[in-house]
């Protein structure tokens, strides 16, 4: 059995790369050349991958940038609070809205919104995880750029795994995968959710991709296969199996991954493979989501 980690090539940002800049690049497209808007209004998770690329882009791109961080994980250590990404959103020169878990996320960005608007701004709004149709087309492209390196190595791929999250990721490398009739299965391991509810997030937005795309109806229910035995406590918070993973590879790969998404991503791969799930003569792609900046803000996880 082969395991191959992809982290494809995506928009140049001057910070760590991962999964986030290929729904930023379709996001800030969309809302600098569009919409013509002069502030980028996201949200996510205090330690949030996705936002701290986005506050990333906005100061390559000279836009201002209105972040809201949701208080998720309850955590009150000071290096989940203020270091890692949180550190690099400051540096980037983000506004940051800090909130308490439960906070109608969108909701509060449309307050932005408005009251930027009053002051004469023009804002544009990506979702969490840059998880809309438009940003699930940088997945879409990834599916694409995923096959033809593929093609190019000769290398049969017999199934993908990755994690799955705000649902984009997943989304739009089925929508991609469909489109290029590969056939290759897509296993989404989940970090916040059930596998019930996390199948019918990633469903439904694949459907709007695929219709924003002009191929209505190309994305079969039982394509969509998610599998929540390793979310753990809840998003964010460790797990034994994750910090296996992060470790491992790192130590034997020199690949670092992240204690939120690829972390736990991997270790549910890492257990189904000792379970015997995949033949020994089967290939299979792990897609490597990135975010390794959150492992400072988990500094006292692996060094205890």
């Amino acid at each position: 059995m082969a395991v191959h980690s992809f982290l494809l090539n995506a928009m140049t940002v001057p910070v760590l790369l991962q999964e986030e800049t290929k729904h930023g690049n379709w996001n800030f497209c969309w809302g600098r050349h569009c919409k013509n808007a002069d502030t980028i209004i996201t949200q996510g998770a205090t330690q949030s991958n996705h936002v701290r690329q986005t506050a990333a882009i906005c100061s390559k791109l000279d836009l201002r940038c209105e972040i809201l961080l949701e208080h998720r994980t309850g955590s009150e250590d000071p290096d989940y609070l203020e270091n890692g990404n949180v550190l690099l959103d400051r540096l980037f020169g983000a506004n940051i809205l800090s909130v308490p878990a439960g906070t109608d996320m969108d909701a509060a960005m449309e307050e932005t919104a408005a009251e930027i608007r009053k002051n004469g701004g023009n804002p544009y709004i990506i979702p969490g995880g840059g998880s809309s149709p438009t940003g699930a087309l940088g997945y879409v492209n990834c599916a694409m750029e995923l096959v033809g390196q593929a093609n190019d190595r000769s290398l049969r791929i017999d199934h993908l795994v990755t994690a799955t999250g705000s649902a984009g990721t997943q989304a739009g490398l089925l929508a991609g995968l469909e489109g290029t009739r590969s056939g290759i299965p897509v296993l989404g391991i989940c970090v916040n959710a059930d596998k019930e509810t996390q199948e019918g997030k990633v469903f439904a937005l694949a459907e709007k991709t695929a219709e924003f795309l002009g191929i209505p109806g190309s994305i079969k229910r039982e394509s969509v296969v998610a599998n929540g035995d390793y979310v753990g406590p809840g998003y964010g918070l460790s797990t034994d199996g994750m910090i296996e993973a992060v470790q491992l590879l790192a130590r034997e790969e020199g690949i670092l991954l992240d204690p939120v998404y690829s972390g736990k991503g991997m270790a549910g791969l890492i257990d189904l493979v000792r379970k015997g799930k995949y033949r020994k003569d089967e290939n299979i792609v792990f897609l490597h989501t990135g975010g390794s900046a959150g492992l400072f803000a988990y500094r006292k996880t692996f060094t205890a």
